[in-house]
């Protein structure tokens, strides 16, 4: 066959055809290249004839390479070549680790702090499987050869002053590097000493002290403004609260931003930004939502102008999403801080409807009264998830016919389903047969299901009585 170019990874043959031979690997019956170079089958052998031979570092080689990853205590290099090695390194050894321990014989609080991304190193190989582990520390002729100034991009001079041991001739800056002995001298194998500016085993002194505690942004660099040719002033950012003010979020007016609770947990941003836009303009809109992205039931609307807050307040106070009543009010008005108001229920007597269809609307329930008595108020009770439980409560205006309105109720059918009615025992009383049923056992004729929603009503208003007051937002 006639020879083709493959690249590491391309799938050349299949062991049905042959057997996999130098330059090549087999995975799950693919022959693949595992270097650049001219495939061809050779007496049954898939072969790739690299254009460069393959070099293997072994434990104890020395490694030329490129800084080009900093953690706080680990590292990462680009092997460039293995000395006295020609020839290329698989990608499996194309990168090699190092710890913070291997880089200099003295305590370094960060890798950025003795090395810099873009630094050419000298390192000896330590491990080669199932990773390639260089270190820098053991020998004086490993270590950095050559660095760039990060403000301004020249190269660094080897120059010791206190706690810094290398400087730029352009802007002066001074830092710290781990220097091998021939450092600034190419690929020259010289004998400079240039490790013995690394200061090995001693403390550092005031000056990089102070700047270490400073944490990350103490080892920031800026752009040298002598050498940028651009003239700028140099801005910095600032994080809210910090004196100056660059970088704070503005307050809104008083009055303009909006409290929304009581959400049901399918209602998000879009929908409740729906709701208020045709209100006014607003500059701000969210629901807030918890670590898992579920609505937490409350969200805050923002309005350019306080009228505009105001209408939206006094329009949707109240209004129903999804059968539940949400609040809205000033999120800044002092009133929130004190004690809140005791939810009140609506005028009328409150009567307690069970084993309701999960189908079942407000307008099949409410129709179920037409004729009998006037209903003031509905409310489906629903889970989290805004699913209905099944039961509901109806707030009837004939306060003193509650043993009428159950007697003609009770057991009757909707949407196929019989359902249960009677007084809620928290609801207003009519006549003695309020005041018997009043003392009457809570259990008795009553199902399950009409219990647990009796005893969920009481735990939600023992729940709203000892309520604390909200925290200012």
């Amino acid at each position: 066959m006639t020879p083709s170019l493959v690249t590491p990874g391309t799938h050349v043959s299949t062991s049905s055809e042959c057997e996999a031979g130098v330059g090549t690997i087999e995975i799950d019956g693919n022959i693949l290249a595992t270097t650049t170079g001219m495939f061809s089958i050779e007496e049954g052998m898939a072969i790739v004839s690299a254009g460069k031979e393959i070099v293997i570092p072994e434990i104890g080689d020395t490694v030329l390479c490129e800084i080009v990853k900093l953690n706080e205590k680990n590292g990462e290099a680009q092997v460039i070549c293995v000395e006295g090695k020609p020839g290329s390194v698989l990608p499996e050894h194309l990168y090699g680790q190092f710890h913070v321990t291997g880089i200099v014989d003295r305590f370094m609080h960060q890798t950025a702090d003795a090395l810099r991304r873009r630094d050419v190193c000298r390192a000896e190989v330590k491990e080669n499987s199932p990773v390639l582990r260089i270190s820098f520390r053991d020998r004086d002729d490993c270590g950095v050869l050559h660095a760039i100034c990060p403000p301004c991009g020249d190269i660094l001079v080897a120059d010791l002053d206190g706690d810094w041991n290398v400087r730029c001739p352009t802007c002066n800056h001074q830092s710290y590097r781990a220097l091998a002995d021939n450092y600034g001298a190419g690929w020259a194998e010289l004998e400079q000493g240039a490790s013995v500016l690394n200061n090995s085993g001693k403390r550092w002194g005031a000056t990089a002290e102070a700047m270490f505690a400073k944490g990350p942004s103490g080892r920031a660099t800026f752009i040298a403004a002598d050498v940028r040719e651009d003239g700028r002033e140099r801005t910095y950012f600032r994080f809210e609260g910090e004196a100056g003010g660059q970088g704070r979020r503005p307050r809104n007016a008083p009055g303009c931003r909006l409290f929304i609770g009581g959400l049901p947990r399918e209602v998000g941003t879009e929908e409740l930004r729906a709701l208020f836009a045709e209100h006014g303009d607003m500059t701000d809109c969210i629901v807030l939502t918890d670590d898992n992205g579920v609505n937490r039931g409350f969200g805050f609307v923002t309005y350019s102008d306080k009228s505009h807050a105001d209408a939206a307040a006094a329009k949707l106070n109240g209004h129903k999403i999804n059968g539940r009543k949400i609040g809205v009010r000033d999120a800044d008005s002092d009133d929130k801080k004190g004690k809140r108001e005791k939810r009140k229920d609506p005028e009328g007597l409150k009567l307690y409807i069970g084993n309701l269809p999960f189908k079942a609307t407000e307008e099949n329930i409410k129709a179920m009264f037409n004729g009998i008595a006037t209903v003031n108020d509905l409310v489906i009770a629903t889970s989290g998830d805004g699913k209905p439980k099944g039961f509901a409560f109806a707030f009837v205006k004939e306060t003193d016919k509650g043993d009428e309105i159950v007697s003609k109720l009770n057991g009757s059918e909707l949407l196929g389903r019989r359902i249960k009615v009677d007084v809620s025992q928290g609801g207003k009383k009519g006549g003695d047969s309020g005041a018997k049923r009043e003392g009457a056992d809570k259990s008795d004729g009553k199902t399950s299901r009409e219990l647990q929603a009796l005893r969920e009503e009481e735990e939600d208003s023992k729940k709203r009585s000892r309520r604390r007051p909200e925290k200012k937002d």
